[in-house]
């Protein structure tokens, strides 16, 4: 599972939240055998990838 959503602020950094979800659901997967391979945030013009930082 992917997951994505979008910060119409045009601030691509994750917050403290995102952080938290991120990893809730990870551990949550596992319990689901799903597993997050990415948590992506998107702005018009630039993203952010919890996989590419080595966050997950």
């Amino acid at each position: 599972m992917v997951l994505v959503h979008n910060h119409p602020s045009g601030n691509i950094r994750p917050s403290e939240q995102d952080r938290r979800l991120t990893k809730k659901l990870s551990e949550v997967g596992k319990h689901l055998v799903i597993i997050v391979l990415d948590h992506i945030i998107f702005t018009d013009c630039a993203y952010f990838s919890f996989a590419d930082e080595g966050m997950m």
